[in-house]
């Protein structure tokens, strides 16, 4: 029943596995087809002052803004506006205080019953503020005013008018009833006809002379300028923009971006037969990519997780090209308007050549240099060069990578890669140097730049996530400051020149396959973290004629030895060591058998296998799952037992070997790897070779005789390669 459990429970995770990379298929899928269906439309790049190289045609009907006829209009409208004038206020002032002097020493307008002083009073008051505030224009300026609704509640029109002028006789009555209609509320039904015209009749006893306002003419204009609305000229689809030769002015780059934003609004975006054809295209892009890892990386279309990696990385390059394109067509400037060839596959060529492996990278590289392409607004032959060369520059630069910061070197290698490639596309176009030149090759070195910031920053998250080891993370993990290896230096030291030495010897099998040979390395120097524990039951780190074992079982002893792999695991797990360490941890001696104290059992039981539990001397596995985990199994094996040999030679040691292996082959510890017997031949012919330089003979000195102490002296041999 247990079994059956067990069963459908693997039966239910693999259901759900696939489910869930049916889910990411079709996400990514949607998120392709939205990518490949709302793409800008590529319009021809003109550079102002320069000579067009070519006829450029209206592809469609569209209207310009067009900044010569707003410069026209204003003109024309601001020669109409004359000067405005005004009265000098010290005039009125005086007028007025002769005004209050009149009423004092002259006492004749008391005759009138209806004229008092106070009327008299408040009336001057009025009237002198709104011949202050008074302006003076032609009809036709008063006109254009009023037509961009500019206030003239205190201007009044007068022909013929010129600096210096006096204010026409019989003025004042028009003055009086301008007054009367803005005053209105203020001077109601107080004040007497006799009043008015009293008031009326003494201002205008004077001779006024009319200056010019400049400042006011200055704001009105400015107002009038502000208000002409920007102008637009229609062209029709067919009429020519810019012939050939002909020098690009702001005019042309400003028909060429409205002939843009036309295009952009004529395509139907809803169309049925459009949105077909972009589903049509994104799912033939996945097909392909499903096809190929299902041909040359079937081990990594079982992962979810790393198709899951691999989408991510994938939609993170088109958002990256996205948010790149929005900012060189959108931007007014025009050193990112004249950029032509954004540098972008190099993102992801990083991510995936540190994260997966050359092939795959070059692959999505190719496939999303292809869609950003046929997607993007870019001059596509030119795109496709640039960006696979940098691809292939980074692909082939990132296989050394061992630091973080190495990343920006290989940008820089990149930039320099790239540059000879956009000087040739120049050159072939008979173009030497120009602005867009420059402007692309520092665009290129400023894009690199943001690129490696951005995958330096992506890297620890992505490996976090999706549990990916990569080779940066692995020498990190090297770094004799880690807490874990001091402590293994310190307190086991036996057990950590194994690992090192178990190291060297895996590594070097390691390499000949073609698997993880840096994994190899770094994943022996944790196997026997759990040692930390019980350090003392181990024999490398006991000392001289001390054997706890003595005082144990043979039981007892075989569970202490096989709890330091359990120990290792929680170790790892409190140190946060990688999932892909942990595993080695625990499969290095897979379900192999504690065979010296399940041996002293049998004997204790008098050779009765039958009384002897052998479950109670296997390690809990499981067994090895990759070439890597199988490969430190047989060289910790190997390298244990080879420090039992008297006498060290090639044949001995490939006895040993093949002994080794044969055991663990049939007791079936390598029955979940995928190493090939091929594979497993070149790992055993490469253990022997690195054990014998490494337990290398040395060439045995004659004793030396001090005759004048009488002993025998063995030399101190300071070359430890002899």
């Amino acid at each position: 029943m247990k079994i059956l459990k067990e069963l459908n429970l693997l039966e239910n995770l693999k259901k759900n596995e696939l489910g869930l990379k049916l889910l990411l298929v079709l996400f990514f899928g949607f998120s392709l087809t939205l990518f490949l269906h709302f793409k800008q439309l590529r319009v021809d790049v003109l550079e102002l002052n320069t000579k067009a190289s070519k006829y450029i045609i209206a592809q469609v009907d569209f209207d310009f803004p067009d900044d010569e006829a707003t410069i026209i209009l204003k003109q024309k409208n601001l020669s109409e506006i004359y000067p405005i004038y005004y009265i000098n206020a010290q005039e009125i002032k005086q007028k007025r205080a002769e005004l209050e002097n009149y009423i004092i020493e002259n006492k004749q307008w008391q005759k009138f019953p209806n004229i008092t002083y106070e009327e008299i009073n408040d009336l001057a008051e009025v009237f002198e503020n709104f011949l202050m505030k008074a302006r003076f224009v032609n009809t036709a300026t008063l006109k254009k005013m009023k037509t961009f609704n500019i206030d003239v509640s205190d201007y009044l029109s007068i022909k013929f008018i010129k600096n210096g002028d006096l204010l026409p006789k019989g003025y004042f009555s028009i003055l009086e009833k301008k007054m009367r209609s803005k005053f209105s509320k203020v001077l109601g039904d107080k004040i007497s006809e006799e009043t008015m015209d009293f008031i009326t009749d003494f201002f205008e006893s004077s001779n006024y002379v009319l200056k010019v306002d400049n400042q006011t003419s200055h704001q009105v204009k400015k107002i009038i300028e502000r208000n002409i609305p920007q102008q637009y000229t229609h062209v029709n689809a067919g009429e020519q923009i810019i012939g050939y030769n002909e020098k690009v002015s702001s005019r042309h780059i400003a028909m060429i971006q409205s002939m843009k934003d036309s295009l952009a609004e004529k395509i139907n975006l809803f169309n049925p037969v459009r949105i077909l054809g972009s589903i049509l295209l994104s799912s033939i892009f996945i097909f392909i990519t499903i096809l190929y890892l299902k041909i040359e990386m079937p081990k990594l279309l079982k992962s979810f997780k790393q198709l899951s990696l691999i989408v991510c990385i994938s939609l993170l390059t088109l958002l990256f090209a996205k948010v790149m394109e929005f900012a060189l067509l959108k931007s007014s400037n025009s050193f990112l308007e004249s950029v032509r060839y954004p540098i972008i596959i190099p993102f992801a060529a990083l991510l995936f050549s540190i994260l997966f492996d050359i092939r795959l990278s070059l692959f999505v590289c190719s496939l999303l240099s292809i869609i950003l392409s046929i997607t993007l607004a870019v001059d596509i032959p030119t795109f496709l060069v640039v960006n696979l060369v940098a691809s292939l520059i980074v692909i082939i630069t990132t296989r050394s990578l061992r630091r973080r910061t190495e990343v920006f070197g290989v940008c820089s290698k990149c930039m320099f890669g790239v540059a000879p490639v956009i000087l040739a596309t120049y050159f072939s176009n008979n173009n030497f140097l120009s602005v867009t030149l420059i402007s692309n090759l520092v665009s290129c070195y400023i894009v690199l730049i943001i690129t490696g910031v951005f995958v330096v920053g992506l890297l620890p998250i992505l490996e976090s996530i999706f549990d990916v080891l990569t080779d940066i993370t692995l020498m990190e993990y090297m770094d004799p400051n880690n807490e874990l290896l001091r402590r293994l230096t310190l307190e086991i030291p036996g057990s950590y020149q194994h690992s090192l030495v178990l190291g060297n010897i895996a590594e070097a099998a390691a390499h000949e396959i073609n698997a993880n040979a840096l994994f190899c390395r770094v994943a022996t120097l944790y196997h026997d973290i759990g040692k930390l524990s019980n350090p003392n039951y181990f024999i490398e780190n006991q000392g001289v004629g001390i054997n706890i074992h003595q005082l144990l079982t043979p039981v007892e002893s075989a569970q202490v030895i096989i709890s330091h792999v359990i120990e290792g695991e929680t170790l790892a797990k409190k140190y946060r060591l990688p999932k892909q360490i942990i595993d080695v941890i625990k499969q290095h001696h897979g379900t192999t058998l504690v065979y010296y104290f399940y041996r002293k059992e049998l004997e204790i039981k008098g050779n009765d296998s039958q009384k002897v539990d052998e479950e109670l001397f296997r390690y809990h596995g499981p067994k090895p799952k990759t070439k890597e985990a199988a490969i430190i199994m047989i060289a910790d094996s190997v390298e244990a037992a080879s420090r039992s040999v008297e006498k060290i030679s090639e044949k001995t040691l490939s006895v040993l070997v093949n002994k080794i292996v044969k055991e663990k082959a049939d007791d079936g510890q390598f029955d979940d790897c995928c190493l090939t017997f091929e594979e497993l031949k070149i790992v055993k012919k490469t253990i022997v070779k690195t054990l014998m330089l490494t337990r290398h003979l040395r060439i045995k000195y004659p004793e030396k005789k001090d005759e004048k102490l009488n002993i025998y002296l063995e030399p101190y041999c300071i070359d430890n390669s002899i």
